[in-house]
């Protein structure tokens, strides 16, 4: 029988509350062991989940719990590659909350300090776990539109409230590092290409980027999205080639926003796979444990998150 990956968290967000922890807790071959936190409070909602997780109270204290093998790390975006080196440090394969960096270079770091250690460290890309991801890429690669021309995303919600994390521009807030590594990623999977050519406009709130419109030349294709805080929800991605329209109407939060599909439209004809009730967070925690055992090359390597991180660079200088 395989020994299951015995997880830490490293803190208590939100986010690992509601998404991460769940999955950790339903993942095969994984056991939520252990979080790491200052606040009592917010880890009593870790230990109902789980009962018997250890409450370590202060991240380092957990970083030294010989009895944890990977340690998810959902702090805030300013604070990921310090923690992410501590912990590969400490022995521990590591997933990181996206964005894994605030600038490219950082990531270079965090590839030599992986490779250093002999260890898995990796962004949390979830979405390239989904199988609706995976579809996409390969009907695009089989030429199930003919040859792509134009690539339209568009991904958004209104978050109005200064207090938030993601609007406090101290702990790299702003709508580009939020959900920009979705329009920009996600692109870059299904399609294994890298831009060209790159112009944005950005509009700035309080010191983030509440707003970013973005266009490039991608070889063979162009691209345009546009992802905003300060509007309401939407998301979506158009791949337009000369024979056909792909479209992935629910691209980033499955089950959130609605249900997971391709949808393919030829003519007058339009086909629409479906993915129910699949849920991407297990999928990474599944595919993490996975490759931890050597049993596949994980989806989502630093390099391939360092291309998505030198797109997002281009896009703050070239709005100056």
């Amino acid at each position: 029988m395989t020994e299951p990956i015995r997880w830490g968290i490293l803190g208590a967000a939100k986010f690992a509350r509601e998404h991460m922890g769940p999955a950790i807790h339903s993942a095969e071959n994984a056991v939520l062991a252990a979080v790491g936190s200052r606040s009592p409070e917010k880890a009593e909602a870790f230990s109902a989940l789980a009962p018997g997780l250890r409450v370590h109270g202060d991240y380092d204290a957990l970083l030294a719990d010989p009895e944890i093998d990977a340690v998810y790390v959902p702090l805030p975006n300013h604070l990921h590659v310090e923690w992410t080196k501590k912990a590969l440090k400490a022995g521990k394969h590591v997933l990181c909350e996206k964005p894994v960096a605030m600038q490219a270079d950082e990531i270079d770091d965090l590839i030599a300090a992986r490779d250093a250690s002999g260890l898995l460290a990796a962004e949390g890309f979830m979405i390239v776990h989904h199988p609706q991801w995976q579809r996409a890429r390969t009907l695009l690669t089989e030429g199930a539109i003919g040859e792509l021309l134009h690539v339209d995303v568009a991904f958004s919600f209104n978050n109005p409230d200064l207090d938030n994390i993601r609007n406090k521009p101290g702990t790299g807030g702003g709508a580009l590092r939020d959900i920009g590594v979705y329009a920009f990623g996600a692109v870059r999977y299904a399609t294994g290409a890298e831009p060209s050519d790159l112009t944005a406009r950005i509009d700035w709130d309080n010191g983030i980027d509440s707003f970013a419109l973005v266009t490039a030349d991608f070889p063979g294709f162009t691209y345009n999205a546009y992802v905003g805080m300060r509007m309401a929800p939407r998301q979506h991605v158009t791949f337009h080639g000369t024979d056909g329209v792909l479209t992935v109407p629910v691209p980033f939060n499955a089950n959130v926003f609605g249900e997971a599909q391709v949808m393919t439209q030829r003519g007058m004809e339009t086909h629409a796979e479906r993915f129910p009730g699949v849920n991407h967070y297990r999928l990474q925690v599944e595919n993490f444990g996975r490759a931890i055992r050597g049993e596949i090359q994980y989806p989502c390597p630093l390099e391939f998150s360092r291309g998505t991180q030198a797109m997002m660079d281009r896009v703050y200088a070239a709005a100056g």
